[in-house]
């Protein structure tokens, strides 16, 4: 799939990893950030996005909730002071889900800094440092660092500079060969490295997988759909769903007008539907049952919403 690459940094490879830097992509980073944490008495604490694409895009966005929600719980929430940090020229990838979650942000006293593209980590001077020669000084970093595809990939030629094999996005058979298929988090889908993204692909693919070897055309095609739970703090979270063409917008899901979840909504169902997945996981993912969900995404119970320019 794909995996943090802490070297592809400038200094976010050093001797402060582990102290006052630190990841929850790794076994070994979340829980060192944990015991950090624990006992941490406060400052400034940066939560940085190298590059994207990376696994589960909205990750580092429910850790700056619960960071929020954490340090609230504790009483010492005014002793914090949170700043998110993104490569992005908002809080997400599209506008009306970057308006929804940029207001969240704001809410809860979060600072954004956008259009970041980090070029170093400063360890001693604790600062990042932009290839526009901004600087964020930080007491304590998280950091999501660049995501890349694995070795192999890169040996092999069949990937992108980010070691992602190239595929067509619609039917996952690579760019350059006719006996190759990628998907999920190993693709360049331009969709979100996500478990719904290669489960709901999968069932697009199978088909179009028994059409090729049979000579057949491939007559089906993923739409990249995609959807996750956010969980937002004290209880709550919201949804999105998305694909290729439709942004995430706010409604009801997955039934029209009764959900029972909220797109783009802070619920405590929402919360509840998180929860509850970890059971679907293991029941019926795992054990390959069939999710009554629909592969391609649908636009009923969506609400169209206009982001001014």
């Amino acid at each position: 799939g794909t995996h943090p690459r802490r070297d592809q940094t400038e200094g976010l490879d050093s001797d402060e990893y582990g102290r006052t830097i630190h990841d929850f992509y790794t076994l070994e980073g979340a829980t060192a950030l944990a015991a950090v944490l624990a006992d941490w008495p406060g400052g400034r604490l940066v939560m940085n996005i190298a590059e994207m694409p990376i696994k589960c895009p909205v990750a580092p966005l429910e850790f700056m909730f619960l960071a929020d929600a954490f340090f609230t719980e504790r009483g010492m929430r005014d002793n914090v002071e949170l700043v998110y940090v993104t490569p992005l020229d908002g809080a997400f990838t599209k506008p009306v889900a970057a308006k929804h979650l940029g207001t969240m942000l704001a809410t809860r006293d979060i600072a954004l800094e956008t259009d970041f593209m980090v070029m170093e980590v400063d360890g001693e001077a604790k600062k990042l440092v932009s290839y526009d020669e901004r600087e964020v000084p930080y007491d304590l970093l998280v950091t999501v660092p660049v995501n890349m595809g694995a070795d192999f990939v890169e040996r092999s030629g069949l990937g992108d500079e980010l070691n992602h094999v190239e595929v067509d996005k619609f039917t996952f058979l690579s760019d350059d060969h006719d006996n190759i298929f990628a998907l999920g988090d190993a693709a360049n889908l331009p969709t979100s490295k996500a478990g719904s993204v290669a489960h709901f692909a999968v069932e697009v693919f199978v088909d179009n997988f028994l059409q090729h070897i049979a000579g057949r055309p491939m007559t089906h095609r993923f739409d990249g759909h995609a959807n996750c739970f956010v969980e937002s703090g004290h209880g709550k979270g919201l949804l999105i769903d998305f694909n290729y063409d439709v942004e995430p917008l706010p409604g009801k899901y997955p039934l029209p007008g009764i959900g029972p979840f909220s797109l783009l909504k802070e619920t405590e169902m929402n919360h509840w539907g998180k929860l509850m997945f970890k059971w679907t996981y293991w029941n019926m993912l795992l054990p390959g049952r069939e999710l009554p969900l629909p592969a391609d995404m649908t636009m009923a119970g969506k609400i169209r919403e206009e982001v001014p320019a």
